[in-house]
């Protein structure tokens, strides 16, 4: 898949995640959920396929961004627990500043992913360049 087609695919992602977190306000604690429940999987899902095509892209992607896989795997474990903990809270002030904390976490996430994504940009550029460059001197050598 080309690299343009893949930040459509991001862009697609994004904007079903948008719609079902305003769905979600709608819904009803239980399909809630299930929601969170069927995201969780999802996530683990993509972050274990993260982890395969980081192992197999060794020697042909940068190794920094093996790094930050790594970093990835171990803030999404975070973030798991992290939640899992906030479900055990009772208490109401504790389950206040709870969601208050959730709500931030979320916003800090988007705004991680969307430095991701003009990430992503960026490389897909550089990328183009790089092939253009290639395809110059290869066409110079000729």
């Amino acid at each position: 898949m080309a690299a343009s087609d893949q930040l459509r695919k991001l862009a697609d992602r994004a904007g079903e995640a948008e719609k079902r977190a305003a769905e979600a306000r709608d819904k009803a604690r239980a399909d809630v959920e299930q929601d969170v429940e069927q995201s969780r999987e999802v996530a683990e899902r993509q972050a274990e396929q993260l982890r395969e095509a980081a192992d197999a892209g060794k020697g042909q992607i940068s190794d920094w961004w093996n790094e930050v896989q790594r970093n990835w795997n171990e803030q999404v474990a975070k973030v798991q627990e992290n939640i899992e903990r906030k479900k055990a809270e009772i208490d109401r002030d504790k389950a206040e500043k709870s969601a208050e904390k959730a709500e931030r976490d979320a916003v800090f996430a988007i705004e991680f992913a969307y430095a991701a994504i003009v990430q992503a940009e960026y490389a897909v550029l550089d990328a183009v360049l790089a092939r253009m460059d290639a395809d110059e001197l290869s066409g110079a050598s000729a």
